[in-house]
């Protein structure tokens, strides 16, 4: 059964567009006071599976994720395109991206979304399951991002 809404009103993960993953992730350490986070590389296309603007896509990044309780500090820096990373570092520069919720029933809170006004504007797989991006700056002033875990 599917449940009303997102289904959860907690926030997961915060991500940050960046030019330069590393110098940004050794700031945020100094500031926080943690380990530098290890940065990995998206997968390619024929694992990911990504789409932007329904259209299949080279769109890969750097990621380094701080753990903080609740919520994930995500800085990502673009690497392929085109893509959501890449439109908002060429448009607002080192900026924040979005606000994450994990979700169950990927297709019924994207329809969800849909319906709200929210429209997908990139997805793809990873290792364990799946993200999806939604434009939600107009009635939000930020993109919405859901996360399902296999």
């Amino acid at each position: 059964m599917t449940e009303p809404g997102l289904g959860t009103t907690t926030i997961t993960q915060v991500g940050i567009i960046v030019r330069d993953i590393e110098a940004k992730a050794r700031a945020w350490s100094e500031v926080l006071g943690l380990p530098i986070p290890e940065i990995i590389i998206t997968d390619t296309y024929e694992c990911a599976q990504t789409e932007y603007e329904g259209k299949p896509s080279e769109a890969r990044a750097k990621l380094a994720f701080f753990h903080l309780g609740q919520v994930d500090l995500e800085l990502i820096e673009p690497i392929g395109e085109p893509s959501t990373w890449n439109d908002q570092l060429d448009r607002h520069g080192d900026s924040l991206h979005h606000i994450a919720f994990q979700i169950k029933e990927m297709a019924a809170k994207t329809a969800y979304l849909d319906a709200k006004g929210l429209p997908l504007v990139q997805r793809g797989e990873y290792t364990g399951g799946r993200y999806a991006y939604f434009d939600g700056n107009t009635q939000l002033g930020i993109i919405i991002e859901l996360l399902e875990n296999d």
